[in-house]
């Protein structure tokens, strides 16, 4: 890289920056739903267009974004403009590829689900209440045309899986829900505005529902393979991991690494029970934690908000990373944003110039109504009281919502690492902080009562880790070695001890979501490394001193982060 003295350098990187922002502007004006998420505001009372014509523009607008991105001298600009560069050149050809390529949005209903869009709208203060309710009106009076665009492509792709069409009817569901609830609710603060946007509301609910009955009306003929194939899935593992290695390379890996971790929940099976290794001793350890602390529909969020508190201070206590202010809140998550996940955490957005006064958003599923009792019973016993504080410690502290207000207060030269998150990172260091609280203990005492509620994290942290492998392992064969539902079932239930509704859960999630289960275990291994070799790098630095330092820099993918820390 050239000297910062180098006559060029102010100017190209300058240069770079108008055109980063230039770009991500454009990105964030094609997709004003993403974008409000982000906390931008200028395009809430507009949906995207998925339409044949938008298609053509958005192809030309990425090609262009591409072209002057490529214009840059990477050699004339700082290390961290050059880290966002790359970044935002990943997330450009990603875009293009998905959008000639994959095309997902001819065959997956899912990604036309209108009910993020007003959901964003009624459950944060983005905006003033009447400009609140004035662009609530406008998407929701836009739904027709969107839907109507949704079905259009739909019809002309390849045909649709039936497990994204039944997702995707779940959600509408939810979606019903905000539109005759929540809505009209929010309508009421401002009498001016109730009756348009209660017009609005109906005209959006006549649209959900006649999108409703199009899918349901094509439920037995979705039958379309979710397998995305070897060459698809490779090209979606490069663009979501942003990670040097392939599915065999992957493959190869997590089934080594799973014997391992078989070997460590054994051992730690034997010593909670206090005998010797036999088989069968793992089930039935894990069997007893989840009969000894078992949760029901009105406990699990109360036991989550207990857990929450507990490591707001215990990570205070052992000065393991900083734990700022910025409030966290533990909801039930929304119809509209279920079928997919147990739990996400939602930080408010970093373009959002109000959101230090907004809350980081924990939300956990309930079970589906319409499951079976027995299916019912068994996420309870997956979900008991000791894998609930493993969970809170993952999406809230010291896992997603510190390491999210962390980011946000990362300052750089463009928006780039505020707007663009890596998912190998951000889950890589939620799995890595997992570990990391199973080694410190949930309250590390001397006493016989602490041992065991340390060990008992230290057994579902296991159980977890386990999972995570399974995860990668999961979703390289389904993807690419024809894995059969039932194989599937057998193998997460047996090896990784899960329940028989959470194994079907993720066989369902790794259908939907190609290549986002691999990023659990991708991202824990080149986080923990990463904080070994900062560690070694920087031997006067102390645990908080060396996780501080590698959350300052946003969410950047490992291999970027690698670079900003000098490693």
């Amino acid at each position: 890289m050239s000297s910062p003295s180098h006559p060029d350098a102010a100017a190209m990187t300058q240069r770079f920056r108008r055109v980063a922002e230039r770009v991500l502007d454009a990105l964030l004006a094609d997709a004003p739903e993403w974008a409000l998420e982000l906390g931008d505001t200028r395009g809430a009372a507009r949906l995207s267009d998925h339409s044949v014509g938008a298609d053509a523009s958005r192809v030309a607008l990425l090609a262009d974004a591409l072209g002057s991105l490529d214009e840059i001298d990477g050699d004339l600009i700082p290390e961290g403009d050059l880290v966002d560069l790359e970044i935002l050149r990943s997330k450009v050809s990603a875009d293009l590829w998905h959008l000639t390529e994959l095309r997902p949005h001819t065959w997956n209903p899912l990604l036309h689900s209108p009910g993020g869009a007003v959901l964003a709208l009624v459950e944060r203060d983005v905006l003033p209440l009447p400009e609140r309710l004035e662009a609530l009106a406008a998407r929701c009076a836009g739904l027709p045309d969107h839907l109507a665009t949704a079905r259009a492509r739909l019809a002309e792709g390849p045909g649709m899986p039936r497990v994204h069409v039944e997702t995707a009817l779940a959600q509408l569901a939810g979606a019903r829900e905000l539109l005759t609830t929540d809505v009209p609710a929010l309508a009421e603060r401002d009498p001016g505005l109730r009756g348009r946007v209660g017009d609005a509301a109906r005209t959006g609910l006549a649209a959900v529902e006649e999108h409703e009955a199009w899918l349901r009306a094509r439920l037995d003929t979705a039958t379309a393979d979710p397998r995305l194939g070897e060459r698809d899935f490779a090209a979606q593992l490069w663009y979501t991991l942003d990670s040097e290695v392939s599915p065999e390379a992957l493959l190869v890996r997590a089934e080594s690494d799973l014997l391992a971790t078989e070997e460590a929940i054994a051992e730690a099976a034997a010593e909670y029970e206090g005998r010797p290794r036999r088989p069968g001793q793992v089930a039935e350890v894990l069997s007893g934690l989840a009969a000894g602390t078992a949760t029901d529909a009105d406990t699990v969020r109360p036991s989550c908000t207990r857990a929450l508190e507990h490591l707001d201070a215990r990570v205070r206590e052992l000065g393991l990373v900083t734990v700022h202010d910025d409030p966290v809140r533990i909801i039930p998550m929304p119809r509209s944003r279920q079928g997919v996940s147990v739990a996400y955490c939602d930080a408010p957005g970093p373009l959002d110039p109000a959101a230090r006064d907004q809350p980081t958003l924990v939300a956990v599923a309930p079970p589906p109504e319409d499951w079976p009792a027995e299916r019912r019973a068994s996420f309870f016993r997956e979900y008991n009281g000791a894998m609930l504080r493993n969970l809170m410690v993952h999406e809230a502290v010291p896992g997603h919502a510190l390491q999210l207000a962390h980011a946000a207060r990362h300052d750089g030269g463009t928006r780039v690492r505020n707007v663009l998150w890596s998912g190998t990172f951000v889950e890589g260091w939620a799995v890595y902080t997992e570990e990391l609280m199973a080694r410190h203990g949930w309250n590390g005492g001397t006493g016989e009562a602490s041992r065991r509620e340390d060990l008992a994290l230290r057994l579902v942290q296991l159980k977890m880790r386990l999972r995570v492998i399974l995860n990668a392992i999961l979703d390289v064969r389904l993807h690419t070695r024809g894995l059969t539902e039932s194989e599937a079932i057998a193998l997460l239930t047996e090896r990784g001890h899960q329940e028989e509704g959470e194994a079907v859960g993720k066989w369902r999630r790794a259908q939907l979501t190609s290549a986002q289960l691999s990023t659990y275990y991708v991202g824990y291994a080149e986080v923990a490394d990463l904080a070994r070799d900062l560690s070694a790098a920087r031997p006067g630095a102390d645990a908080r001193q060396v996780h501080d330092a590698m959350l300052a820099h946003g969410s950047p993918p490992p291999r970027h982060l690698r670079t900003l820390l000098g490693l």
